[in-house]
């Protein structure tokens, strides 16, 4: 198995408000993902960070295999999350790593 752990940062610009609902679409379009792409074992997004944190939503995934994540990740349909994701989301840290379950 597969863990892809993925953290972004509101983009500046936007209100509170949109934030909110931003994160929402993020949250709704990436959970859809597993429906419609082979691979994943389990995906969730966070949108409600505690105030501790400096990140504001995260993406905590599990694939079958590295080769699962690889497919995920040219996938037409991540493909086209991603463009979501880039428009409201920056400051994007990602990191990997095989997990025995």
């Amino acid at each position: 198995m597969v863990r892809h752990i993925v953290i972004w940062n509101f983009k500046d610009g936007f209100s509170d408000a949109e934030n909110k609902e931003n994160a929402l679409i993020v949250k709704t379009e990436l959970e859809a993902l597993p429906g419609l792409i082979d691979g994943i074992v389990k995906l969730d997004v966070h949108i409600d960070a505690l105030p501790g944190s400096n990140r504001d939503v995260i993406l905590n995934s599990l694939f079958e295999s590295a080769e699962a994540l690889n497919a995920y990740q040219i996938h037409p349909e991540h493909k086209r999350v991603g463009q979501i994701v880039r428009a409201v989301l920056d400051n994007r840290a990602c990191m990997d790593y095989a997990e025995d379950l």
